[in-house]
């Protein structure tokens, strides 16, 4: 039952992308949702923390895969020195952090990094190494998980470190500690942030600046998916060309979620027809439920085949990690995706069947939603009542009669040019960029 919860789960081909300690709220919902045999799912949390510092916690975690209150010599070994090493660390950055401590003293500081150093110096003796030894003590206590602590000191060392390399590495650390903290707003300011840099970073080569892509728009999905506003941004950010062509080429398993986001969405959006296109061609690289849902009602105007899809779709939702969050509503548990999702799956398949059919039997559409006669009639009739559905319903016959619905001439050469436009765009961009590498060699 177990393995068969786990035949879509996505968590072997999300963490190799994941910073380590990102990795545990996905091990943390599948031990939840059961989808791997416990002792496994425990296993793989002493080796994740086996490379941190976070000795307390792996201790408890082989208590309990062992069923013992024994732990073995070298992770107590592994404990004190790890206490030796903070304590070591704390010291070196102690004159800095003093002196971040003292407000009066901090309104000395300025936007400009060249003065703030020289006074630091010159004032209170504080010059790169404990500058540097902020840093090493603040990477010490992400590694304790001490999030909260470690994301003040990043942002301290960042207004006032000089190496763009080490201030990048800074930044990723601070955005990991603020998704581990939930800071969902802060962590969105980080995220457009990073995104800012590696958009505009000259890399050593161009694998580089694509991996880069690719970590971002992973550790984007715990942002996206908790953030009020995250179901628009993540297709702002995914649907983006570099973004998508990365998502095509190394991690097509993201389009499970670039695909929600579109269904979910309440606004239908230009970009969306074109997205259909990437879901044809990625067909063989990567498929499930939620893009063959797409596909099925897209690409093929396969009705019933969508319908069995969307149980399978629900199936999925339940079990990942992003798409699954509960929430408790009035002592129930519930899936507030979930409810939405389905509920958009079935107007996409109405509204496209009727698209091909002007006159349509109740009990056919009931059937291809999923529903119950009265259940369909029901929703249906909302749907009028809403404006999003341009029919009426005779009783009579039973039957749902579309209105005639006439593109209007205007608006598809809008369409039409804003595509041309920016087709041109793309093409423009494309060439600078290829004759900016050739003046380069």
């Amino acid at each position: 039952m177990a393995m068969a919860k786990a035949k879509y789960d996505l968590t072997p081909r999300i963490a190799p992308n994941l910073d380590r300690h990102l990795v545990f709220p996905l091990l943390e919902f599948t031990q939840e949702r059961e989808l791997y045999p416990n002792d496994q799912i425990l296993k793989a949390k002493i080796e994740l923390l086996n490379n941190t510092n976070m000795v307390d916690y792996a201790m408890d975690i082989h208590k309990s895969l062992y069923h013992t209150e024994d732990v073995p010599q070298d992770m107590v070994d592994r404990r004190v020195e790890v206490v030796a090493r903070l304590k070591s660390l704390e010291e070196a950055a102690a004159p800095l952090v003093t002196f971040l401590q003292n407000p009066n003293a901090v309104q000395e500081l300025r936007a400009d990094k060249q003065y703030n150093l020289q006074m630091l110096n010159e004032r209170y003796q504080i010059g790169p190494e404990q500058i540097e030894a902020l840093y090493q003590y603040a990477k010490f206590q992400f590694e304790c998980g001490n999030y909260s602590g470690a994301a003040d000191y990043l942002y301290q060392y960042r207004a006032l470190c000089t190496n763009a390399e080490r201030s990048l590495s800074a930044l990723w650390g601070k955005l990991a500690a603020e998704i581990l903290m939930q800071n969902w707003d802060i962590a969105l300011e980080e995220l457009n942030r990073l995104k800012e840099i590696i958009d505009s970073k000259n890399f050593a080569s161009s694998l580089n600046q694509v991996q880069s892509r690719i970590w971002l728009m992973h550790w984007s999905l715990f942002i996206f998916f908790n953030h009020d506003n995250g179901r628009t941004q993540i297709i702002d950010l995914f649907n983006q060309d570099k973004y998508l062509n990365a998502i095509q080429t190394n991690a097509p398993h993201l389009l499970r979620y670039l695909a929600t986001a579109f269904i979910v969405n309440k606004k239908r959006r230009p970009q969306f027809k074109e997205f259909i296109k990437v879901i044809q061609q990625e067909q063989n690289s990567f498929s499930d439920p939620i893009t063959e849902f797409l596909a099925c009602v897209y690409v093929n105007f396969d009705f019933d085949g969508a319908q069995k899809k969307m149980k399978e779709c629900e199936d999925v939702i339940l079990n990942d990690p992003f798409l699954g969050k509960q929430v408790e509503e009035s002592n129930y548990t519930v899936v507030p995706l979930k409810d939405e999702f389905l509920e958009n799956a079935r107007l996409f398949i109405f509204e496209t069947y009727c698209r091909i059919h002007e006159r349509i039997g109740m009990g056919v559409l009931a059937e291809k939603l999923n529903l119950n006669y009265e259940d369909a009639e029901r929703w249906i009739l909302n749907l009028i009542r809403t404006s999003k559905l341009d029919a009426k319903i005779d009783t009579q016959t039973g039957t749902v009669v579309m209105e005639p619905n006439h593109p209007n001439v205007y608006e598809q050469l809008i369409d039409h040019t804003k595509g041309l436009s920016g087709r041109t765009y793309k093409l423009v961009t494309q060439l600078m960029e290829h004759s900016q590498a050739q003046a380069a060699r």
